[in-house]
């Protein structure tokens, strides 16, 4: 009797997991996740603390800032990760609510896993339920544009509440708004709003409620010489990208001198060239000067005889931000500097901030770039009012583009949870419980809200879903007082975008997940004897 010999497929050192031993794996890593960033979602949410391998600290309660600074090493768990870079690239917010569903899906795709359904028929399931939860989102959205300050103000404060910054929030709500307003643009009927031309500079000292709107830039640079005015009223800005130097010659060159006047001919014509290019400028009629690369001593003298502002080596997007905000044209040849190129700021002065001297560029006109200036009592405050406008800024761009909004406080969550119930009794396959598992699941955020602040979810949750028979649609959590309350009056508004990309990310990572059914992890080298490569261990566990 012949013994059949094993047959190895693949190497030495390589893991393998297969069936349902690899999902229970990539579902328990994901709901670990989603577990980790759940405490933080809501006004009442805590915030973490992460120290990394450095001795650097972060304190936040920003879904995606968490994710990225726990390197996170378990191949489904990155997945996750992902789901909230997403959330973060497109619609700058939700980050949280986009993991925390995803995670619950996948946690209720367990049970039904373990009644023996297949996965693609809950993969199939989940997609037919998120499109109708789409639509349902779509249906019950409100209309808002520029000109509904108080529903911006609400939006603004809501992305704010349970941040750093919350202290402040009108405030900053009021500036946010202010910013955005400032830059935004329309073509062929379209709003355009680049949020790269709201430049956040930050300073650690003062209040967050010192925080201020510049009407134009906050420069990361001095006046290049010390005979220069401080402060320039009035001043007309000249915007130059190549050096005020004399430039090497490109091809290799020698110069022979012979007696010392020819040496003196040759300095002399140096300093002529120098000269001519500072007599451009002050015939241009400006008297502050932005220059993105180098400026020679010598101009730096002319310049400041002349009584012109300089700075040097300023970075190119702040050239460019420079240009939107002032009006100057850029420009390549000094030699073509005309009073037409140059831009206006009613004031340019040099002041301390901390321990730097920088430039500011105030009272420009129709400025299409400008400067949020955050002050916080230390380096962790300022970095998550940062964190906080940053959501803000988002939200009121992403409502303005799109011109649809909700209610938050949980009140759509329950809202696609009653129609997708409703929805499930009209199919008859086994797609039928996936769709029930996607409402259980949305359920989780006024779950999660009511919890987060105290309160028991399952009162708060029959409270709920009783408002909504009654046909209030907007009925959410007050985390304040631990009942239903009409969360649109409470001015929780939220754009529609950011409930629809959380609810496509989630679903699509959860389809995904639950599609695999082998893991196979390969060793990376041969000189490491650990048997997964960096990046798969954890795969027990996180």
């Amino acid at each position: 009797m012949t013994q059949t010999q094993p047959i190895f497929i693949l190497p030495e050192g390589y893991q393998r997991m297969l069936g349902k031993d690899a999902q229970r794996n990539n579902i328990a890593a994901a709901k670990q996740v989603a577990e980790t960033v759940r405490t933080t979602l809501g006004p009442k949410g805590m915030d973490k603390m992460i120290v990394d391998s450095m001795g650097d600290i972060t304190v936040t309660n920003d879904g995606v800032t968490i994710l990225e600074e726990m390197g996170i090493e378990h191949p489904a768990a990155k997945m996750l990760v992902e789901v909230a870079k997403t959330q973060e690239n497109r619609v700058g917010d939700g980050t949280t609510t986009a993991v925390v569903i995803a995670g619950e899906l996948l946690k209720n795709a367990e049970t039904l896993l373990d009644k023996n359904i297949h996965p693609t028929v809950i993969a199939k399931g989940y997609r037919i339920a998120s499109e109708h939860a789409q639509k349902i989102l779509n249906k019950i959205a409100e209309n808002v544009n520029e000109k509904d300050e108080d529903i911006l103000v609400k939006i603004a404060i809501t992305a704010m509440t349970g941040k750093g910054a919350e202290a402040a929030k009108d405030k900053l709500a009021r500036i946010t708004i202010d910013a955005v307003k400032q830059i935004i643009e329309k073509s062929n009927n379209e709003i355009i709003i680049n949020l790269d031309n709201i430049k956040l500079e930050k300073k650690v000292g003062g209040g967050v409620s010192d925080t201020e709107l510049i009407k134009g830039l906050l420069i990361d640079k001095e006046k290049s010489h010390a005979s220069m005015p401080r402060t320039v009223k009035n001043a007309k800005i000249a915007l130059l990208d190549s050096a005020m130097e004399v430039k090497s010659t490109e091809t290799d060159a020698k110069i022979q001198i012979n007696d010392p006047m020819q040496l003196q001919a040759f300095i002399d014509q140096e300093g002529k060239i120098i000269k001519n290019m500072v007599d451009a400028v002050v015939k241009s009629g400006a008297n502050v000067l932005f220059c993105q690369k180098g400026i020679d001593d010598m101009a730096q003298y002319y310049l400041a005889k002349a009584g012109i502002y300089a700075a040097r080596r300023v970075k190119k997007s702040d050239i460019d931000k420079l240009s939107l905000a002032t009006g100057a044209r850029i420009v390549s040849d000094i030699k073509d500097l005309s009073k037409d190129d140059l831009g206006y700021a009613g004031i340019v002065e040099e002041a301390k901030i901390g321990d730097e001297e920088m430039t500011y560029v105030r009272e420009c006109r129709n400025p299409k770039a400008v400067t949020i200036l955050i002050n916080g009592g230390t380096d962790h405050v300022v970095d998550e009012v940062e964190r906080a406008i940053k959501d803000a800024l988002g939200d009121i761009s992403i409502s303005l583009k799109d011109g649809k909004v909700v209610a938050g406080a949980g009140s759509p969550e329950v809202e696609i949870a009653k129609n997708l119930r409703e929805f499930s009794n009209t199919l008859s396959g086994r797609e039928q419980l996936a769709v029930l598992a996607f409402a259980d699941a949305v359920e989780i955020i006024p779950r999660t809200l009511a919890e987060n602040a105290g309160f028991d979810p399952i009162d708060i949750l029959t409270d709920l879903k009783a408002q909504h028979d009654k046909k209030q649609v907007w009925a959410g959590v007050d985390v304040f007082k631990g009942k239903a309350v009409d969360a649109w009056k409470l001015g929780v508004i939220e754009p529609l975008k950011i409930k629809i990309q959380a609810l496509k990310s989630a679903s699509e990572v959860a389809e995904l997940i639950l599609r695999i059914d082998d893991v196979i992890a390969g060793n990376a080298s041969k000189k490491d004897n650990s048997p997964m490569p960096q990046g798969m261990h954890g795969m027990e566990g996180m």
